[in-house]
């Protein structure tokens, strides 16, 4: 786990702050001051082309409509293969969620 190399308070302090975050208002307003627009859009794409690869989605389509390059698209596919699970956790959970929401 390359995260292990990462370990320390400052990264703890992020990930509760992360945490502590209560809904979709706070967390627009917490990493609007924490990261630049291109930064939250490179993380935004990167799930969306994780969500798009485990649906079965091409490399082109994927590109076509995300805008991601090759690369991004094989490093995600890379850690959804061999990574955490940690896309595949938060993208079952947000279904989930939606399916609840819905139901509701």
């Amino acid at each position: 786990m390359q995260i292990d190399k990462l370990r320390g308070k400052e990264l703890d302090q992020l990930f509760q702050s992360i945490l502590s975050l209560k809904d979709l208002e706070e967390c627009y307003r917490f990493f609007d001051d924490l990261c630049t627009v291109n930064e939250i859009q490179s993380l935004s794409q990167r799930l969306e082309v994780a969500r798009m690869l485990r649906e079965g989605y091409t490399y082109h389509k994927i590109e076509t409509e995300t805008g991601a390059s090759t690369a991004t698209i094989s490093r995600v596919k890379r850690c959804l293969n061999y990574g955490n699970d940690a896309y595949e956790m938060a993208l079952d959970r947000i279904k989930e969620q939606d399916s609840e929401s819905k139901a509701t």
